[in-house]
């Protein structure tokens, strides 16, 4: 596949930085304030839907249902964290299937043993690489000839080093892979040799506090990246904002109006007046 909507997205800019999102409602903001895509993180839909680590907790079902909900619900495109695929290579098959029929733009899928791990959790164990090369060809094979863009994601690179990670992903990239990802380069140099060896298009994950180095933009497109996601700096914020207002109200028996958005603007992006036009075009009040 050479023109996904994932493509077309990649044609208006040299690098791309987007956001995680793990709900309708931080899709909605993701799209309201402007980026043309968005991926949903297994870490997340982990910690919202169950709540519990991304330590291979999750299944299948549960996550093309939320993927399900979340695509529905804005018009950009959405990857999915599709993790290890959820078995072996009829495994993969299925979930990129279900993840087409969801109305998900792509998945990354990762060649850890499951259960797996968060790519910036330590005790991460590799499938043998031939059976990765499976199951990216099993996905390549349930997408078709279908807008569906799929992410290679290695984690080789903390148990087994970067040769054995640029191997696994040109591997990959052979089997029909469309984009290539190192999951967590340590350094700037790591960063920078992903960027001499491993075929473009990129991703860059920068989860703050993980074990990547968070650089801007513009300088990881200087590495060769073009795909940079935050897939967790949405989540936390909102863990954070929520705190502070849940810990205000059970202190002091209110919350501060300036540390909310208004009711009107939340009625604004969630859609209530296009509801009251809709209930009004066939008779309801």
């Amino acid at each position: 596949m050479s023109s996904t909507r994932i493509h077309r997205v990649l044609e208006t800019a040299s690098s791309l930085a987007f956001v995680g999102v793990f709900d309708t409602l931080s899709a909605k903001l993701a799209q309201q304030v402007g980026f043309p895509m968005a991926f949903v993180s297994g870490y997340s839909v982990a910690a919202t839907d169950i709540g519990e680590p991304d330590m291979g907790l999750l299944t299948q079902t549960e996550i093309t249902d939320r993927a399900r909900r979340i695509c529905a619900s804005v018009e950009i495109p959405i990857i999915v964290d599709a993790d290890t695929g959820y078995g072996n290579p009829l495994n993969v098959h299925r979930t990129v299937r279900e993840l087409i029929a969801a109305g998900a733009a792509g998945c990354f899928l990762e060649d850890q043993l499951w259960p797996k791990k968060c790519g910036h959790m330590r005790g991460k164990r590799l499938i043998e690489r031939e059976e990765y090369i499976d199951k990216i060809r099993a996905a390549v094979d349930a997408r078709g000839e279908r807008d569906f863009f799929i992410v290679a994601r290695t984690d080789a690179l903390a148990v087994q080093g970067m040769d054995e990670a640029v191997e696994r992903i040109l591997a990959a990239r052979a089997a029909g892979a469309d984009a290539s990802f190192i999951e967590a380069p340590g350094t700037v140099e790591q960063l920078a040799e992903i960027g001499r060896r491993v075929p473009r298009p990129m991703v860059a994950n920068m989860i703050e506090g993980g074990k990547t180095p968070v650089l801007p933009r513009e300088r990881l497109a200087e590495l060769g990246f073009q795909l940079i996601f935050y897939p967790l700096a949405g989540i936390f914020a909102a863990a954070k904002a929520m705190r502070t207002v849940y810990e205000q109200v059970l202190r002091d028996g209110t919350a501060a109006a300036d540390a909310q958005m208004s009711f009107g603007e939340f009625n604004s992006l969630i859609g209530v007046d296009e509801k009251y036009a809709l209930a009004g075009r066939f008779g309801a009040s």
